[in-house]
């Protein structure tokens, strides 16, 4: 399973009062919606609002991921991606990665990468935080994103 090793949520200490937007895609409805809450959630447990961008799909994340970092501490990126018969998924899942890749070394704002890239919609539903899920990339993304804020708010003081 791809979450072996992943680090607890008190393996960082978030300072709070950090600006944080969400970009979700509104593919893949139930997918997104858990993963958005799951993101929202995350923050709140770190007495963090963060408001939630929707956009139509996956590849539409970066432009406006882009646009948020200028203005915010943090920006987590939540899409899913479901493998084809055509080569169309290996084009936004490489096009997405590498934009929201180029965003923080552009901006100096992390981005939480919470795109799902799944061969089936069982594998994104096992990945949603679901009630019957067995991960959570929404509060994955979002805690990655609030730890790397936090760090580079400490490294710049």
């Amino acid at each position: 399973m791809s979450g072996e090793g992943t680090p607890s949520p008190e393996s960082f200490d978030i300072d709070g009062g950090l600006d944080v937007a969400i970009v979700a895609a509104r593919w893949h409805a139930d997918v997104q919606e858990s993963l958005a809450a799951s993101a929202v959630a995350e923050c709140a447990r770190h007495g963090i609002t963060a408001a939630v961008h929707w956009v139509p799909g996956t590849f539409e994340i970066p432009v406006v991921v882009r646009r948020l970092a200028v203005s915010h501490d943090a920006v987590i990126a939540l899409g899913t991606v479901i493998r084809g018969g055509t080569p169309h998924f290996e084009y936004v899942c490489e096009s997405v990665t590498s934009a929201l890749t180029r965003i923080p070394l552009d901006t100096g704002t992390p981005v939480g990468f919470g795109i799902l890239t799944c061969d089936d919609l069982a594998q994104a539903l096992d990945r949603a935080g679901l009630p019957d899920s067995t991960e959570d990339k929404g509060a994955e993304a979002a805690a990655a994103a609030l730890a790397t804020a936090t760090l580079l708010r400490r490294l710049t003081i």
